[in-house]
């Protein structure tokens, strides 16, 4: 049986709390344009597991970023030493041991594919995990906010202070806050480009006008977005600019975990004087405490929101207060909708989370995952590629003889030099040289670590009477990783057409 929850605010509580576009609403402030002006937000601090969690991964995923660009990873020759870095100059993509070049885009096509199911997967279980605990917007805005309530104090100071006139005392709070965070953001700004460029050496030239100007520029880019992003638009980002809220209303479903009040708890709610019995109500005091602690402005006993990124906030906030009065934590908490409307008709919760999408999803991750480890297990260090001659395509000698002209491109992907051999196999007959070479029966070069080495090698066939105008021969390249055998055909009529 499905039960519909009915979260219409009884009659009287129209003045209770409410987020800030709510009351906006309200107020019929319709902004005078086609852009409404942002309702500022002044979320209150709050303690509790989920604010611990989002704390330490706050301080990890920062760690990653800003540490990453300065692990050393040691490769032969010229080659960078970093582990991570994106070579735009020399065209690779290194990732510790690891190399991939632009021939290689699938990989990276790859990881995007297996990021994307994982998130959801991950959204259909869970709700908007992502956005709440490790989304860069998420993560930034946190920190911004930290720095705020250092310079200007928690949620009631913050907001006398912007209402009061300008003193001595506001302009430096606020100047401080905003050098903080230009530092912060000119920190992002310059971690960036080192993902780009050698970080030691990207670091010097930067202080001596001396790096590239892109790394100028990213950095200046970067710098301004995360200052504008996190420091003034924050929640405007997440429900105008982000494309994921209008996306997760197409992965969750009714028995998708996310942060949710619990209705069959809570109604009917009311404040509640000290002493009082608690027959005949619900556990929600209407404190108003959910509201204000959250960083998008909503409230949570609405329901599920595009708004709402899951941060568990608000979860913390209702604990503190069910602790104060004495009455079970978890009135906000990660449940199903399912769960909720199923304990409201008095039936028992059920929690599904194997279910038809998260095996589809998980499915998916699964199988290319599976694809890009056995892509990446069988990934060869060396590959050849033959290219015939196309003009001319074939030259008929003074004796007689036929000669084609071919390049081999031998990529080597190792981190090692090699030599290779190159032997033809063929119509009897035919002779194998190089350019200033005398002929042999085979062709060898040396393939430096990470280069495209291209040889060049002519075919001369004794002239051949009745025989086709093209024939199947073939290039065996012999490398240390194996004998690769490369597929051509060899034009024994210069007249014909290609």
């Amino acid at each position: 049986m499905t039960v519909v929850i009915d979260r219409t605010p009884a009659e009287g509580r129209d003045k209770g709390p409410a987020s800030a576009a709510e009351k906006a609403r309200r107020r019929g402030d319709s902004g005078g344009g086609l852009y409404k002006p942002r309702t500022p937000i002044y979320p209150k601090h709050v303690r509790g597991r989920w604010r611990s969690l989002k704390w330490g991964l706050m301080v990890a995923t920062l760690a990653i970023y800003y540490i990453t660009p300065w692990i050393r990873w040691d490769r032969p020759g010229a080659l960078p030493d970093q582990a991570v870095l994106v070579d735009f100059e020399g065209r690779r993509f290194y990732m510790f041991g690891l190399q991939f070049w632009p021939q290689e885009v699938y990989f990276i096509t790859g990881l995007l594919v297996m990021a994307a199911l994982a998130l959801f997967l991950a959204s259909s279980l869970f709700g908007r995990l992502w956005c709440g605990y490790a989304c860069p917007q998420t993560i930034w805005t946190d920190l911004f906010l930290q720095v705020e309530r250092m310079f200007e104090g928690d949620r009631n100071a913050r907001m006398r202070r912007d209402a009061a006139p300008w003193s001595l005392d506001k302009l430096w709070r606020k100047a401080g806050k905003h050098l903080v965070w230009l530092g912060i953001a000119f920190g992002t700004g310059g971690a960036w480009i080192f993902y780009f460029h050698d970080a030691p050496t990207v670091l010097v030239q930067f202080w001596t006008g001396e790096a590239p100007a892109t790394a100028y520029i990213f950095c200046a880019l970067l710098t301004f977005t995360t200052y504008v992003f996190a420091g003034t638009l924050r929640e405007q980002v997440c429900t105008y600019m982000c494309p994921w809220p209008r996306i997760q209303g197409a992965l969750i479903d009714q028995d998708t975990l996310q942060v949710t009040y619990r209705i069959d708890r809570g109604e009917p709610r009311g404040p509640h004087k000290k002493g009082a019995s608690w027959e005949g109500r619900g556990g929600c005091i209407d404190c108003g405490q959910c509201v204000v602690v959250c960083p998008m402005g909503i409230d949570i006993r609405d329901g599920a929101q595009l708004e709402c990124i899951n941060c568990g906030l608000c979860a913390d906030a209702c604990d503190e207060m069910m602790d104060r009065i004495d009455r079970p934590r978890g009135l906000i908490g990660y449940d199903t909708d399912k769960a909720v409307a199923a304990r409201a008709a008095g039936q028992p919760a059920v929690y599904r989370l194997v279910r038809p999408r998260t095996l589809v999803y998980a499915g998916a991750l699964v199988l290319v995952s599976g694809l890009m480890f056995w892509g990446l297990a069988h990934r060869q260090a060396f590959d050849v590629h033959v290219l015939r001659d196309r003009n001319p395509i074939a030259v008929r000698l003074a004796d007689g003889s036929v000669r084609n002209g071919y390049t081999l491109k031998i990529a080597n992907r190792s981190f090692a030099d090699a030599d290779a051999r190159i032997a033809f196999s063929g119509p009897a007959g035919a002779i194998l040289k190089t350019p200033a070479e005398p002929a042999a029966d085979h062709v060898r070069a040396r393939i430096e670590t990470n280069t495209l080495r291209a040889v060049r090698v002519f075919v001369t066939l004794p002239e051949q009477t009745g025989a086709e105008t093209s024939l199947p021969v073939a290039f065996t390249v012999t490398l240390p990783e194996g004998v690769m055998t490369v597929k051509s055909t060899f034009i024994t009529d210069p007249g014909a057409r290609p």
